[in-house]
Formats: structure tokens, C-alpha cells, sequence
């Protein structure tokens, strides 16, 4: 009888052990993604539809340490207009020189509970992010939420052209922003589960 209570109270505490720390972000530290989607917009006054979509971000996740890696391929990002893709890349990105922008950072605040809670979570991303060749300090705010063994990942921020030394021809100031508005959602899956690669449609 005492040996049955004993494996009765074992069994219990593994399950609260289970139920508190879930198994598929607990036991699995690094999360990542190959299609991340970021969507840009940079109208001026005189609307042109210079926006554009790319779903083939890179991200990964420390779930130990809180560290991040978000990596942006250039070339990857779509517009309704070609002539206007081929400006972006050859003129203002110089994709060429420059094929990736990319953000090394750490959420802020993070511990084991911030995976282990349910529910959307308000997070914040402080690091270094490179664009056009230029670093810069960096501090945006997202949301994470941890739902089917994923880390869903989401942020909308504001990127200051000048900032990252990419310069606007008077001949199109009145057309483009000076600050493109950056919507990010990435769905974090644990590395080796992650799907193929996604062409933009």
C-alpha cells in the first residue's frame, strides 16, 4: 500500500511538473523560421503604392537566453511595380552591396515564465539592427505568444530612411517617405521543423 502511494504521489508531481513547464517549449531552446513575412510602406504625399511584402524572413530564438536574430534577404521583397522593385534595389538598398538587413537583439525581461504563460505578451527587442550597411541602437516593441508549440512573433515599427544613409532624389521626395512603416510577423517553429521556404504570391 505505501509503495502504491508512493508511485501515485511521483506520478502526480510529474504531471504538475508537466502541466507547469510544457514540454514543447521547456525542453527545446532554439526556435526559428525561413518565412517570416515583413511588409513595408514608404508612401510620400503624392500616393505611388511604393509598398512591398517578402516571406522569406529568417528569425531565431534563443528560449534559454532571450537572444534574437531577425535576417531580412533584400532581393526578397515583392512590388506590384518592377520598375519600382529594380529602383529599390539598384538605387536606394543597393542590394548588390548590401543583400540583408538584420536585427541582433535580446527581449528584454525575459526568463522561462515569458514562454511559459499563456496568452499575448507585450515584449520589447533591444539590440543592434543594420540596414544599408549601417548599425544603429535599436529598441521596437511586439507582442510573443507562445500556441501550438510555436512562438508567434509580431511588431510594427517605423524605419528613418536617413538614418541608414539611404537618400531620396528630389525628383521622387514628394512620392517616397522619409520613414517606412514596418509591419514583422514571424512563426517561430523548433529548428529542424521548420517547413520549406515560401515564394511570395
Amino acid at each position: 500500500m505505501k509503495q502504491n502511494w508512493k508511485l501515485f504521489s511521483l506520478f502526480t508531481a510529474f504531471s504538475l511538473v508537466l502541466l507547469i513547464y510544457p514540454p514543447s517549449i521547456h525542453a527545446q531552446s532554439k526556435y526559428m523560421t525561413r518565412n517570416g513575412l515583413i511588409r513595408f510602406e514608404a508612401e510620400g504625399p503624392i500616393k505611388d503604392d511604393i509598398k512591398a511584402i517578402n516571406n522569406q524572413g529568417g528569425c531565431v530564438l534563443d528560449a534559454a537566453t532571450g537572444d534574437i536574430l531577425f535576417k531580412i534577404p533584400i532581393k526578397s521583397f515583392v512590388f506590384r511595380k518592377a520598375l519600382m522593385q529594380e529602383h529599390f534595389n539598384e538605387n536606394y538598398m543597393e542590394s548588390h552591396k548590401f543583400p540583408t538587413a538584420e536585427l541582433r537583439g535580446k527581449i528584454e525581461g525575459f526568463s522561462q515564465a515569458t514562454l511559459q504563460n499563456s496568452g499575448v505578451r507585450q515584449v520589447v527587442v533591444a539590440g543592434k539592427m543594420t540596414v544599408h550597411g549601417v548599425t544603429r541602437d535599436t529598441r521596437e516593441k511586439g507582442t510573443l505568444e507562445v500556441k501550438d508549440g510555436k512562438i508567434l512573433l509580431r511588431s510594427d515599427f517605423v524605419v528613418a530612411l536617413a538614418d541608414y544613409g539611404i537618400n531620396i532624389p528630389k525628383i521622387v521626395e514628394d512620392k517616397l517617405a522619409k520613414v517606412a512603416q514596418v509591419n514583422l510577423s514571424m512563426d517561430l517553429v523548433p529548428v529542424g521543423q521548420e517547413p520549406q521556404r515560401n515564394r511570395v504570391e
